[in-house]
């Protein structure tokens, strides 16, 4: 016997085409963000199971971190850069919550990730912020704080000036732009803590390097750090 519920979903769906962020194709379910043919397609990297991942070693040398990963590998005019358009300028949150939940069931099949106690996300500059109307490195924390089942703490640091947009600087230039514009705000959240920090896309990592050396300030702080993307450079 078909459920009422599937019912009022079908009509709805007449009423209300739900599309698939990736493709835009129908999808009859209002709780999926992804068709499977999309979400099949989305390249995973694995980094999470391996020591010396490509994330890791793009911080030898300049941040002690315990871990790192990112989820997917992004190339232009792909699948991944469609979703993170979705996610940072169509307003689409509920899709930055699903890939947070992607994330988080990816993570904590790891052990090398055992032990985290929180979740930052990178913070923006409060104007950016406003005029967005959210953070997508906190949509994803969200969405990975319901699989993880640890907290997220969003005011342990601030991003205390505005910069430019990275996507067309080169390495040097990117980690000159970052150079003290983050802020510890409340130390005590995170002091003693293993916490994850968490951001949308790593190319040379110049953001995530300005941020978590801040975090390292704090006493007795260790920290990992994990993405969405990776952009190899």
């Amino acid at each position: 016997m078909i459920k009422l519920q599937e019912i009022r979903e079908a009509f709805l769906h007449m009423l209300f085409p739900h599309v698939c962020a990736g493709c835009g194709n129908d999808i009859i379910s209002s709780k999926n963000i992804l068709c499977l043919t999309c979400l099949h397609a989305m390249p995973e990297t694995q980094f999470q199971f391996f020591q010396s991942n490509p994330v890791e070693k793009n911080f030898w040398g300049r941040l002690s971190i315990q871990a790192a990963t990112a989820q997917y590998y992004f190339t232009k005019e792909s699948l991944m850069q469609i979703l993170l358009h979705e996610l940072k300028y169509k307003g689409n949150r509920a899709l930055g919550i699903y890939l947070g939940r992607l994330m988080g069931e990816q993570i904590i099949q790891s052990e090398r990730f055992a032990g985290l106690e929180a979740l930052i996300p990178l913070p923006l500059y409060a104007s950016r912020e406003r005029k967005r109307g959210y953070n997508q490195s906190a949509l994803l924390c969200r969405g990975m704080a319901e699989v993880m089942m640890i907290p997220v703490i969003h005011d342990a640091i601030s991003r205390n000036k505005f910069t430019d947009s990275q996507t067309k600087k080169g390495r040097i230039e990117r980690w000159k732009n970052m150079e003290g514009k983050f802020e510890i705000m409340n130390g005590d959240a995170i002091s003693d803590r293993h916490i994850l920090l968490v951001d949308d896309v790593i190319t040379t990592g110049a953001t995530m390097e300005a941020c978590g050396t801040e975090l390292l300030s704090v006493p007795g702080v260790d920290l990992s750090l994990a993405s969405l993307c990776y952009a190899s450079h």
